[in-house]
Parts: structure tokens; sequence; C-alpha cells
């Protein structure tokens, strides 16, 4: 009974699963007209439809000539000979007027006119044609009035006539059905209308199919690999093999496989800094706690009385508020951004000087520490956040001159201020080997500027965002010696 039961209840699926596959297959197929192969048929059919109308219109003309023409040199021969004998008897005249499908056959010779042959006699005659001045474009017109015509009434025809013995026939004329004519029309334009079918529908295959394989097919295979880099953008490996083409269609693959490879060399190198900042934070948080501790120990030195340790206990807490400071600002800058500047007038100087005396620049034994900056000079800025751009910078330029221990080497950094309209440019100079062309590109980009072995490439990033919170930039300017750094810094606007 159990599988029984199970055999009835999975009999329904089966219809189900059918009907699912039946869906699929008019989704691909109406995807397949609607696409761009369906398409390319459709304009192929009718672009060799319409070409073949342009051939249609001067064919039928040119039918309706030819069968109009036959009918008078039939005409006209037969009864040129017919006429020598001066007596025709009444059935080789019907056989006559079977053959060309004439009701009547007159011939004009010099001021005489013969009628040959006759069935009945002519009424109505509705349209006349003279094929001895007719017109291409003439032949076209009465062409398509015959054929759109209801094909009543008779029609006359003249033509010229054929020489008998000697003498001249100048004129023949037969009068036949319109009809006739029209059904014979109707019957080549069919003809036309079936060869042009075929053509069209043959053209057409020839062109799907060629366009198919050659552009149809390469376009799906890389929207295809555009799918699966989209579902899966970090993926190793090229999911779109080159096919070495050389047209426009091998360029877009090439193109592909080399956006998919910087892609996913970005996308790794964006996982990597998360990665790192991550961990940056982590450590942080207890470098945070450290310094809080150590703020707390210093306190209790300020009441040694030691004079060497009352004078350095100040400037060590003020080291350590400066780098709690910091270490708030690296949570805040995994976060969002820089906090914004909080702007008041500060003395250039007493800031560049606090820079030296934080990285102990008066006491280094290799690198001399100028400051060329007028202790009147005012800055409109963030005391903290200038401080920052400046401690960044000078420390950059003293890392590049610790590089190289040569006595002989010159060794030198240089700050230098001046006010102009309404901002204040600033300059960090040394005399270490520069920057080199390769870093320029990315130099102020985070983690990709660090020329020295070890740098993070923070220090120029920090010092760029400042300077633009405060409407301001930093550039490398090219002084021929060393690196030298400007920073435009702008007073606020009134």
């Amino acid at each position: 009974m159990d599988q029984q039961s199970e055999d009835q209840t999975a009999e329904p699926s089966r219809p189900a699963q059918a009907t699912g596959h039946a869906a699929k297959g008019m989704a691909a197929a109406q995807r397949r007209i609607s696409g761009l192969s369906g398409k390319l048929l459709l304009l192929t059919i009718v672009f060799v439809m319409l070409a073949e109308v342009f051939i249609y219109v001067p064919s039928v003309a040119n039918y309706r000539n030819t069968w109009l023409t036959d009918r008078l040199t039939t005409a006209g021969v037969a009864a040129s000979v017919l006429s020598e004998t001066n007596t025709i008897a009444p059935r080789l005249q019907e056989e006559l007027l079977r053959t060309t499908g004439a009701l009547a056959i007159a011939l004009v010779e010099g001021e005489r006119r013969s009628l040959i042959a006759m069935s009945s006699l002519p009424q109505d005659i509705g349209m006349v044609i003279d094929m001895r001045d007719e017109t291409p474009m003439r032949a076209i017109a009465d062409s398509f009035a015959i054929l759109l015509g209801s094909g009543e009434g008779l029609m006359r025809v003249i033509g010229k006539g054929p020489m008998s013995g000697g003498r001249g026939i100048e004129q023949v004329d037969i009068v036949l059905p319109i009809e006739l004519l029209r059904q014979d029309m109707l019957g080549f334009s069919g003809r036309i209308l079936a060869l042009s079918l075929f053509i069209s529908g043959l053209t057409a295959a020839l062109v799907y199919v060629a366009l198919r394989a050659l552009f149809v097919r390469p376009l799906q295979r890389l929207t295809r690999a555009m799918q699966v880099f989209a579902e899966n953008p970090e993926a190793s490996g090229q999911l779109l093999q080159d096919s070495l083409r050389g047209d426009e269609i091998g360029d877009a693959e090439r193109r592909f496989a080399e956006m998919q490879d910087t892609l996913a060399r970005t996308l790794h190198q964006k996982q990597r800094l998360a990665d790192l900042g991550l961990a940056v934070s982590k450590i942080n948080h207890d470098l945070r706690n450290l310094l809080a501790s150590a703020q707390l120990f210093i306190e209790r030195l300020e009441n040694v009385p030691d004079p060497t340790v009352r004078r350095l206990a100040p400037k060590i807490l003020s080291t350590l508020d400066r780098a709690v400071t910091y270490t708030q600002a690296v949570m805040a800058y995994g976060k969002a951004q820089e906090a914004t500047p909080s702007r008041r007038l500060v003395r250039l100087a007493r800031v560049a000087a606090d820079v030296g005396e934080l990285l102990s620049l008066a006491e280094h034994p290799m690198i001399a520490y100028e400051i060329a900056i007028d202790p009147a000079l005012e800055i409109d800025a963030d005391p903290e956040q200038i401080f920052r751009v400046l401690l960044n910078l000078v420390r950059n330029a003293m890392q590049a001159l610790e590089a190289n221990t040569d006595e002989a080497l010159v060794c030198r950094i240089k700050v230098s201020a001046e006010r102009i309209d309404r901002g204040v440019v600033i300059h960090v100079a040394d005399t270490g080997p520069g920057i080199p062309p390769a870093v320029r590109a990315n130099l102020f980009r985070a983690f990709q500027s660090a020329a020295r072995s070890g740098g993070t490439g923070l220090g120029l990033a920090i010092a760029s965002e400042l300077a633009r919170a405060h409407g301001g930039s930093v550039r490398l300017e090219e002084a021929g010696v060393g690196a030298t750094f400007r920073i435009d810094w702008p007073d606020r606007a009134l």
C-alpha cells in the first residue's frame, strides 16, 4: 500500500516537470526570436523582399511587353502568310485566333486595311496600347493598371508588321481580352513571389548562420562570462578564454579579460585592506588603554622633586595626550572620516617647533632642522590637524634622509611659510633622494605611496585629507634637489 501511494503521489509531478521543461523551451524560443538572432533573420528577409520588389517592378513591365510582342509577332507573321492566298479558310482563322488569344486581327498595308480574322465583332475597347512608341514608365504604369484592375473589357494592341514577299506590312492590330493578359501577369507575379520567398529564406538562413557564428555566439559567451564574474568577482582565473580574433569582438574579449584581472586584484587588495583595518582597530583599542595607563604613571612622576623629571614630565604627558588623540582618530577613520576642523588662529612657527621637538630633530646627529617662518605669522586652522600635517611631512623627510648614512651628504629639512592673499603657503623641503617617478602617480593614495621599505603609505594621504578639509591642498613641487611639498592653506570664507 505504501509503495502504491508513493507512486500515486509521485505521478502528478511528472506532468508538472514536463510542463516546466516546455515553459523553459518556449522561453528560450521567445528569447531567440526577440533576440539579436531573430532580429537579424527578420531584417534579412525584409531587406531581400524589398530588393525583390525593386526587381519585380521592371520585371513585370518587361513580361507584359514580351507577352504582347510575342502575340503581335505571331499574329503578324501568320496573317501575312495567309494573306498571300487572298482567301483564308474559316478553320485557319479560328486556329490563328486560338493561337494568339485574339478576338480580331487586322493588317495595314499602305492605304489598305485588311481584316484577317475575327471571332466576333469587338466592342468596348477600354485600352489602346501602341508598342511602337512604348516607354518604360508607361509600360510600368499600364502593367499595374492591368494587375490592379478588374480585367474586364478589351484592349487594342498596335505593333509594327513583318516583311512579307518583298512588300512591307506597316502595322498589325490585334484585339485581346484584358483578362487574358492579367491572368498571365498574375501567374508571373506568383512565380516571382515564390522565387523571392525562396531566395529570401535561403539568404536569411545563410546570413543568420554566419552572423550567429561570427557575432551572436561570441556575444553570448561574453555575456555569460560577465554574469559568472558578477556572481563571484573574486574568483581566480580567467572566465573567458582568448579566441585570438583580430576584430572588435576579439578586442572586447581581451578588454574584458583585462578588466576582470584588474577588478579581481582590486577586490583582493580591498579585502586585505579591510582585514588590515580590522586588525589595526583591535590593536589600537588595546594601545589606547596602554597609553592611558602611561598617562597615569607620568602624572605621578610630576610630583617627584627631581628637576629633570619635572622638566620632561609635562612634555611626555603632552606627547601621550597627542598619542591618545591619534588612536581615537584612527578609530574614527575606520568608521567614517576625519573630524570636522575646529579652526583657530595658530602661530605656525610654534607648531613647526613642536613638530621638531616631538621628532627630536634638535638633537639629531645628522639632520639639520630649519624653520624659516615669521614668529608673528598666524594661520587659520585646527591646531591638532595642522600639527599632524606638518608632522607627517617632516617625518617622511626625516625617514628619507636617515635611509643613507653617508656623512658627506647634506641632510636638511626646511619648513618655510608666507602669507598670500587670504591664505598661507607652506613649503616643507628636504635634501633627500626625492620621490621616485613610479610612486608619484599614487603619491597621496592610502597604502599605495610608500616608497620606503616598511612604510605604510598613510602619511601623505592623511596630510592631503586634512588639508582638503580646510579647503586647501598638498602637492609635490619640482624643486630639483630632494623633495618639496607645497601646502596651500586658505583662510575661512567670510
